[in-house]
Parts: C-alpha cells; structure tokens; sequence
C-alpha cells in the first residue's frame, strides 16, 4: 500500500473533489493531472516561491509540458505575516528606500495611503510579549492560468516569463497584497519585506 495506489483506490469511488496533500514525485503528479483530465477538480500542494513556481516544478518532476497546459486552471500562492499589535502600535513614518521596495514613489503613497491609515509598527507591550506583532494573517498571489500562459508552458518558457505574462493579464503579486496589508495598517512594511520577494517587471 503506498500513496498512489491509494489515489486510485479513491478514483474508483468516483468522488467530484480530490485533495491530495502534497506531490513530491512524479507518480503522484502524474496520478493527480490525470484525475482533473478525468472530470476531477485536484487540489494540491507544492513548494515553490511564488505560483508561476508551481508550473517549473511540475517540469522538472517530469510531468509532459501539454498534461500541465491542459489540467492546470488556477495556482494560489500563499505566505503568513504576523499581524500590528492593535494595543501598542503606534505610526511610522518609512524611509525612501522601504517605499521603493514595495513598488510605492512618494506619489504612490499618497494617492494609496489617503482614507485608509497611515503606516504602523508595534512598539511592543505585556500583550504581544513585547514583540509588536499579536496575530498572523495571509498574503496571496493567484495565477489564473489563460490561453496565453497555457502557450509558455507548452513551450516550456521560464518561470519569469509566465510570471511578466500574468501580471499583464491582472495578477497581484505577493509584494502587492502584502503592500496592500501595510497600506490598511494590518501588517508591517519589514514584515512583507522577509516574507515576499521582489516583484521582477
């Protein structure tokens, strides 16, 4: 008994939606594609930076270029951000260069910033144990996978160019929700700044 004889005792049960935890092999993604090509919805986890790492992945385990064209519709990526204390924050004011690193000008910010908040740092208390930070919260990147993208992974095009094509076609990056965070005073600018990555344009 191993993980993927036990996907297709699953399949036999005919169900709508699958899980499957996490694909870490080749048999198993091979398992997986093959059941969303069967009228299945998959969901599933993989280890990558951002979501056009999910697809370059795929690849590299070996999965066949149009098997992840035609199977893929959606790639989520996530990560946590620990939240302002809401008992001890306090405004603050960023440096030029923080701007710059989340994809704000002095414009920006003012045009963004206006009506919802002004920048928070926690300045540490008795309730957050004097860290500043009390609670986590999400930032996410959905890649909603198009004609255009399904193109470049058929071709095998890298990561970065499915990456530039997304963002043409409406993608918001894991810099740009966590910015957005900052922006509402959820979350710090150093907090998204060691939890995201650049955003290459």
């Amino acid at each position: 008994m191993n993980f993927v004889t036990s996907l297709r005792h699953v399949l036999r049960q005919d169900p709508d939606v699958i899980m499957v935890g996490e694909v870490r092999d080749i048999e198993t993604a091979r398992m997986a594609i093959q059941s969303s090509l069967t009228g299945h919805l998959v969901f599933s986890t993989l280890h990558t930076n951002d979501s056009a790492g999910a697809v370059t992945r795929l690849l590299d385990l070996g999965v066949e270029p149009y098997l992840v064209s035609s199977s893929l519709i959606a790639i989520m990526a996530q990560r946590l951000v620990r939240k302002v204390c809401p008992d001890c924050r306090r405004v603050y004011e960023p440096k030029a260069h923080e701007l710059r690193e989340l994809g704000l000008g002095e414009s920006g910010l003012s045009g963004s910033a206006k009506g919802e908040g002004k920048f928070f740092v926690g300045a540490g208390c008795d309730k957050c144990f004097q860290t500043g930070y009390r609670g986590r919260t999400g930032v996410y990147e959905l890649m909603l996978i198009n004609e255009e993208v399904q193109d470049l992974i058929y071709r095998r095009e890298s990561a970065g160019a499915i990456k530039k094509t997304a963002l043409n076609a409406g993608l918001q990056t894991l810099r740009m929700d966590g910015t957005r965070k900052v922006i509402a005073g959820i979350t710090t600018i150093a907090e998204v700044l060691r939890v995201t990555q650049t955003d290459i344009m």
